[in-house]
C-alpha cells in the first residue's frame, strides 16, 4: 500500500487535455521519386561489394547502388 504523499511515475499529474493528431498520414511522409526500371550489367566484383555493404548496414544492395548513382548524377549535373 502506498503512503499518501507518494506518487506513481506512470500516472499523470494535473489536468489532462487531449491533443489533436497533427501528424500527416504515412503516405504524405514519403515523397516518391519518379523512377524507371532498366536492365544493366555490372561487374561481379561491384555487385559483391554492394551486397556485403548492404548486409553490414541492413539495407538492400539495389537501393545502395541507386543512391550512389543519384549522388554522382546530382554532383555532376550541378556543375555542367
Amino acid at each position: 500500500m502506498r503512503k499518501k504523499n507518494e506518487y506513481d511515475e506512470n500516472m499523470p499529474i494535473g489536468k489532462l487535455t487531449r491533443v489533436k493528431d497533427f501528424l500527416p498520414p504515412p503516405e504524405e511522409l514519403i515523397f516518391p521519386e519518379e523512377s524507371a526500371k532498366i536492365t544493366i550489367s555490372l561487374s561481379r566484383k561491384s555487385i559483391e561489394f554492394f551486397k556485403r555493404a548492404a548486409r553490414q548496414h541492413h539495407q538492400k544492395y539495389q537501393c545502395m547502388i541507386r543512391q550512389v548513382l543519384d549522388l554522382y548524377a546530382g554532383l555532376y549535373s550541378k556543375t555542367s
